[in-house]
Formats: C-alpha cells, sequence, structure tokens
C-alpha cells in the first residue's frame, strides 16, 4: 500500500499467518469500512453504531480546510502567530504529532500543574490565539485553561473573544457557551468519532493547520490508505497489523515502542493513547510502552512483549532487535494514523472486546471531583527522606525508611508477569529530565514501565490502568509547584486541581487492589535529582543480581 510498509517475524508473523484468513473469510475488511456495527458482538453494537465516523470523514475534513487556511491567514495578518492549544488525549497528542512532523510551532497545553501552565501564560500574550479542544465540552482542565487565559487577555486589554478559537462535538455545553460568548471561531467536529479516532478530523487538523502544518497532504495520505483497507485480502495491511496487534499466541500483551528514525516523533504517544484506551477493558487488553531502540525491555525480548519498531518510510528498516518477534511499520504520518486506528479495530474483535467504549476512564474524574468538593487535608507523609515524602498503604512500605527501601517494596509488589507505570503529575517541561528514569526502572525490574506525565496519562493510559489485566504497580510522583494559581471564578486553583486529580486516581488504583507508591517532592529540583540517583543505584543492583544484561 504506496504510503505504508509493514514487515512481521516469529510470534508477529505466525499471528498474520493464523488471523488474516479468517479475517478475510468473513469480509470483515469491507463489513468494517461499510461501517457494520456488528463485527465486535451484540454488547458493542450500540456504542459502534455511533462511533465509526472515522472510516469515511474525508470530505467533511477537507471542507474544513479552507476555514482553517482563512483563520490562520487572518490571524497572522493581526500579529497573532503563537498559537496555544488547551485540550486532554486525542485533542491534544494528535496535534502535536502533526506538528512535531511538520516542524511548526504549538504550545499543547495538555496539564494543571500551576508552573507549567503559568509559563504558557505569560510568554507574549499579545501574539497568542487559543484552541479550545473538548469533545464533551465539560473537560475540567480546558475550561480551568480557557477561564485562565480569557482573564488574561481582559487584563492585557486584549479582546478575548478575538483570540478564543473552539472545537467542541455540536450541541455540547462548549459549544452553546462559546456561540453566546462570541468566540472567534466554533469548530464543530463530528459526534460519530470517539475522542480517541479523532486525529484525522477537526480535533487533529483545526489546531494544526492554525500552526501552520500541512493538513491537506496529511488528509491526501490518510485517504490514500483507506482505498485499500476495504479489500478482504490477505495483504490488506491494516489486518496485517490488527492480527500482529491482537492475535499473538499467547497474547504479546505489551507492545513495547522503539522509534528508530520513523521521522514522525511523538507517534508512539499518539497510539499509546489509541490502544490503551481502545483495548483495556474487561480484564484484558494491550498495553503499549513508548521506549527507545536502545530500551532494556528490547535487549532481550520477553515472551509476553511484542517489539514495534517505527522506521524511516522509503527505507530498509534498521534491525536493532536480536529477538526473533518484531513488527516493523513505516510510512507517512497520514496513513499511519488512519492504518493504526483501522487496526486497533481489528485488534478489539480478536481481543473480543468493544474498541469504542471507556467504561473506566469516569471513575478518576469523579474521584477527583470529590475531592474538590470536600477539600480535605493531604494523607500524611509515611515519612521523609531528603527533598522526598514518601506516602503509601503500610502494608506496601512495611519498615521502609528511606525511598529507595520503598521503592524495593512497590517493585516487590509486580507480578512475574507485570509492568510497573510511573506517574508525574509535574510540569513535564521543566523536568523533563524525570523521563529518563524509565529505562533504569525497567533495567532494576526486568519487567516493562511506562512513563506518563499527568493528568494527561488519565485521558490515555488511565483506562488501561483501571479496566486491562490486572498485573500493574504504580509510581506516582507528585511536587510542591513555585507558586500555586488562581482559577478565575472557581473555587480551587490549579495546585488543588493536579493534587485533587493525583489522589483521586491513586484512589480509584487502591479500590481495584492495585499498589501505588506516592513520592512527593518538597523541592521539584533536589527531588528529580535525589530520584535519578536512587533509581541509578536500583538499576545497578539489578543487573548485578540477574547478570549483566539486567535479564534472568
Amino acid at each position: 500500500m504506496g504510503s505504508f510498509a509493514l514487515t512481521a517475524s516469529g510470534a508477529a508473523l505466525a499471528a498474520v499467518e493464523s488471523a488474516v484468513p479468517a479475517l478475510v473469510q468473513e469480509r470483515f475488511a469491507s463489513r468494517l469500512m461499510a461501517k457494520d456495527p456488528t463485527l465486535w458482538g451484540g454488547d458493542a453494537e450500540s456504542e459502534a453504531s455511533v462511533r465509526l465516523g472515522w472510516i469515511d470523514l474525508f470530505e467533511g475534513s477537507r471542507a474544513l480546510l479552507p476555514e482553517i487556511a482563512g483563520l490562520r491567514a487572518d490571524l497572522l495578518a493581526e500579529g497573532v502567530d503563537r498559537i496555544v492549544l488547551c485540550g486532554m488525549g486525542g485533542s491534544s497528542l494528535a496535534p502535536e504529532v502533526i506538528t512535531k512532523e511538520a516542524g511548526v510551532p504549538l504550545v499543547v497545553l495538555d496539564a494543571t500543574d500551576p508552573d507549567q501552565v503559568r509559563a504558557a501564560l505569560e510568554e507574549d500574550l499579545q501574539r497568542t490565539a487559543i484552541v479550545v479542544s473538548s469533545k464533551s465540552g465539560s473537560t475540567v482542565e480546558t475550561d480551568s485553561q480557557r477561564r485562565l487565559f480569557e482573564q488574561a487577555f481582559t487584563d492585557a486589554g486584549i479582546d478575548a473573544a478575538s483570540r478564543i478559537v473552539i472545537v467542541t462535538d455540536p450541541g455540547s455545553p462548549l459549544d452553546e457557551a462559546s456561540h453566546k460568548a462570541g468566540y472567534r471561531k466554533v469548530f464543530n467536529a463530528d459526534p460519530q468519532v470517539g475522542g480517541r479516532y479523532s486525529a484525522l478530523t477537526a480535533f487533529g487538523l483545526v489546531p494544526s493547520g492554525l500552526a501552520g502544518a500541512d493538513i491537506e497532504t496529511l488528509l491526501d495520505d490518510a485517504e490514500d490508505s483507506a482505498e485499500f483497507l476495504g479489500d478482504d485480502v490477505d495483504d490488506n495491511v491494516g489486518l496485517q497489523l490488527g492480527a500482529v496487534l491482537g492475535g499473538t499466541n499467547p497474547l504479546r500483551d505489551k507492545i513495547v515502542f522503539a522509534d528508530a528514525g520513523s521521522g514522525l516523533p511523538g507517534f508512539a504517544d499518539w497510539a499509546e493513547q489509541l490502544i490503551a484506551e481502545s483495548t483495556g477493558k474487561l480484564g484484558t487488553g494491550l498495553l503499549p510502552v513508548v521506549a527507545s531502540s536502545g530500551a532494556p525491555e528490547l535487549a532481550e525480548v520477553a515472551d509476553d512483549v511484542l517489539p514495534v519498531l517505527l522506521a524511516p518510510f522509503d527505507e530498509a528498516p534498521t534491525d536493532e532487535l536480536t529477538d526473533g518477534t518484531r513488527l516493523t511499520v513505516s510510512g507517512t504520518l497520514g496513513s499511519q494514523l488512519f492504518v493504526w486506528e483501522y487496526a486497533v479495530a481489528v485488534a478489539g474483535r480478536l481481543l473480543g472486546i468493544n474498541p469504542f467504549d471507556q467504561p473506566d476512564v469516569e471513575a478518576a474524574k469523579k474521584a477527583a471531583r470529590g475531592l474538590l468538593d470536600a477539600q480535605p487535608e493531604p494523607s500524611p507523609a509515611a515519612f521523609v527522606d531528603g527533598a522526598v515524602e514518601v506516602r503509601g498503604d503500610a502494608g506496601l512500605l512495611g519498615s521502609s525508611s528511606t525511598v529507595s527501601e520503598a521503592l524495593e517494596a512497590l517493585l516487590a509488589a509486580l507480578p512475574a508477569n507485570g509492568y510497573l507505570s510511573v506517574q508525574a503529575y509535574l510540569d513535564r517541561h521543566r523536568q523533563a529530565a524525570l523521563e529518563e528514569i524509565r529505562s533504569p526502572l525497567a533495567a532494576a525490574t526486568g519487567r516493562p514501565v511506562t512513563f506518563g506525565w499527568g493528568p494527561r496519562f488519565l485521558h490515555s493510559t488511565g483506562q488501561y490502568h483501571k479496566g486491562g489485566s490486572p498485573i500493574g504497580a504504580y509510581l506516582q510522583l507528585t511536587g510542591a509547584a513555585h507558586e500555586d494559581l488562581a482559577i478565575p471564578d472557581r473555587p480551587f486553583t490549579f495546585g488543588e486541581l493536579i493534587s485533587a486529580q493525583a489522589a483521586g486516581d491513586a484512589q480509584v488504583l487502591a479500590d481495584h487492589g492495585r499498589p501505588v507508591l506516592r513520592l512527593h517532592l518538597t523541592e521539584r529540583e533536589a527531588g528529580v535529582a535525589q530520584l535519578r540517583r536512587v533509581v541509578s543505584a536500583l538499576a545497578a543492583s539489578g543487573r548485578d543480581e540477574r547478570g549483566t544484561d539486567g535479564h534472568a
């Protein structure tokens, strides 16, 4: 298929050879492209019948192009060339990868950390317009960000309404309020496309186009790929990719992404949400792990790990993986976005789940709202070690008295087939160095480790954490902001909001019987440095115990 290529080996190839003929026999491809809602069983039929608009969205999406181009030209004529996207989950991850691939600037504000929000607010407001994206129209993060920017524009003597662009579903609370407020432009998205499938709708196109990305070529590549995906043939790459994701036997349910010069920075982060939220339910699902080509998970591949290599398009893939099972994919961005959406729908069929619902996403949101309403005092620290307050269940911590011992206790609770999830409710720009603890923790445990920035991962892998396989252990990282930030006309601050989001998610995880350790950095820079030292030492110890390559 011109703009997408796939090669599979080992268990991945066996899955293609086993699953694809049956999918062809039942005409899955042509039925999917015809929007057959019965493909995922009776329980999923109602939801699927109103969630398949992504299959033929091209005409509607192309109609947006002149509107987006016209608005961009008008903003530039007014000296407005800095676009800030206020969005979460699918509303932010697709525009981030689209603009990164295009090499154009877009400030993606998918955070409630006071320091990160303030940094986005204070940088050259005179040149700034914001895009507020929310499918439901009631997302607390984006509503809080909109209120803050609207007040800041007004305080700076700027007509706030002229600088606010909205993307939402028709008839949502945000849609109605935005028309009344007279905001610059309201773009309505197709309500029959779920958030994680919205990359090629207004949610992906509006902020990307306003930032200067070539969204017409993006749609061209996606549509070219779609032309081949309705064919009930063995070489349908969408069926093949779906077969590898959902059809290995036994199931390789840890999907470890490694980028080998694909030219699509951030693509794995987008795919992470698509896969985790679509499949992580009913106690099963696929756990995406965003790693690097030198990650410990790929040094010696476990039998529950599927390595996925993102390779440059139209180049011979670099074989950096030593295990016999691997999947290598390459393609233009538009084709990759559409083929992966299609393939995850295929994988849902093979896994026996409904890929279009997210039954556990709301639980953490409800818990956070309850904590905001009650505004309780934070739970006391079990102990303090340097710049880190350690919080956790006494049964987990035992006699721990240092950060190292607390981490060792958490890792000891990790099942043999489990994974560790690191969740950093901090500033993902200023504390970016924290991501470097992912690989050492994988070396220390010999198991896959995911890293997510809170609260954005709650709109992504958060579904899998609660609804997927109950084999995770969770490390929460929080920290005292340099200065809190008020939210106009709300009884809580950004600091209180992110604290409630972290505490609410920890509560829900604990209610599900998951082990959770919270490390609160009383001074962020010192705490990050301390944590990196501790994790590095644990990794060295783990390698000594398991051998030089970090595996048994």
